[in-house]
């Protein structure tokens, strides 16, 4: 059935805006271009002119910050979610919300059908639709990539200046780039090479740790239930806090990664990525975990975190076996409070300190100097117990 209206998750960028000018020629239905700020550093405006002149009815132009960085990329270091060990996941976290709000566009709008510009080899494209289905499963899904007769962007890019479209991306600098406030990506083009160190003059967040300071930083971030709300004893918003550690951490190196990692739908692909405030908070609230987590609670949590990352990735954001884990995760956090210090030094994230109101570790305790309340005798029949059927099988 033909829709009668259309709205587009729109970036301004080639792909979606090549994608504006289809659906309005295919469908001849209006096309309102929703787009999601997250601290990409876009000229909105520029991003409205360009959606308007190229036929959209209406442009929508939504400031989800501070939503993203609480509730998403605040979530992901909870729960210490690494997909395949190394992707921080910084845009797994952005899908799922950009979808929620286009999905609330539509309905406030009176749209019937939503469209993405994610090809039909990546992971976007299940990410948006999973998401559009759980929230609104009656609106239509338009995903062009998987419906037009282009095969590239050397297509669309004639496409575009056949229309009179202006587009960012040239046959020179072809690698796809996709940025937020949690993390820059970069892939495709000459990325594709996989023996081939990326060029240096590709990244933007973060110094190499060549070009790094050579005198150390040292830091403190306050931690509360889990999530960071203070650097340096300053208490700041989520959004300014992570915008000052990806300040420090892109000066001192940290945050790169260059990795291949497995796609949902069965493909392998090459991912660049800095994520310099993440990283430094992934580290930092696992050193505040390890003094305020329970042992088993901690190896159950972890245990958890691969199926975890892996439901974000996929794009299973609002799914009941996603929520079910959010709510646990939540729960583990209650006493994740204090402060951890950081060096900051050439690429490396250095623990230096811990504290909290909350710490399991008792020094008394621990030390070799001192008994404090611990029995050395009561040791004797805790290895006996284990070693009873080691010593069992060593009989045959």
């Amino acid at each position: 059935m033909k829709p009668k209206k259309i709205v587009l998750a729109y970036s301004g960028g080639l792909d979606t805006s090549v994608i504006l000018k289809w659906l309005i020629e295919r469908y001849q239905c209006p096309v309102i271009a929703f787009s999601a700020d997250l601290g990409q550093g876009e000229d909105w405006e520029e991003v409205k002119k360009k959606a308007l002149s190229i036929g959209a009815e209406k442009v929508i132009i939504q400031d989800l910050k501070q939503e993203f960085v609480k509730e998403y990329c605040f979530f992901a270091i909870k729960a210490g979610a690494r997909y395949e060990d190394w992707y921080l996941m910084g845009t797994s976290l952005a899908r799922p919300l950009i979808a929620k709000a286009q999905v609330e566009v539509a309905l406030r709008e009176g749209a019937d059908a939503v469209s993405h510009g994610a090809t039909g080899k990546g992971n976007d494209q299940v990410r948006f639709e999973l998401t559009y289905s759980s929230l609104a499963p009656h609106l239509k899904i338009i995903a062009p990539w998987r419906e037009w007769e282009f095969k590239g962007r050397s297509d669309l890019i004639a496409y575009a200046k056949e229309k009179g479209i202006p587009v960012p991306v040239t046959p020179e600098k072809p690698y796809s780039i996709d940025a937020n406030l949690f993390h820059i990506s970069y892939e495709g083009g000459i990325l594709e090479d996989i023996w081939q160190e990326p060029p240096e003059d590709m990244f933007i967040l973060t110094n190499s740790p060549e070009k790094a300071p050579d005198k150390p930083e040292y830091i403190e971030i306050d931690f509360d239930r889990g999530e960071p709300v203070a650097i340096n004893g300053e208490a700041l918003s989520p959004v300014e806090l992570l915008q000052k550690l990806n300040y420090l951490g892109g000066l001192h190196g940290v945050g790169r990664v260059d990795m291949v990692e497995n796609r949902y739908v069965g493909i392998k692909s090459r991912g660049i990525y800095e994520t310099p405030g993440g990283t430094i908070l992934h580290i930092a609230h696992r050193a505040l975990e390890q003094i305020t987590l329970d042992r088993e609670v901690m190896r159950l949590k972890d245990t958890l975190m691969p199926k975890i990352a892996e439901l974000i990735y996929y794009g299973y954001w609002f799914s009941p076996e996603f929520q079910a884990l959010k709510h646990l995760i939540e729960e583990t956090q209650e006493r994740v409070t204090g402060t951890v210090r950081l060096k900051l030094y050439k690429g490396n994230v250095i623990v230096c300190g811990r504290k909290s109101p909350f710490s399991l570790y008792k020094k008394e305790l621990a030390s070799f100097e001192e008994e404090g309340g611990y029995s050395h005798k009561d040791a004797e029949g805790f290895i006996r117990l284990n070693a009873l059927r080691l010593k069992n099988l060593a009989t045959f």
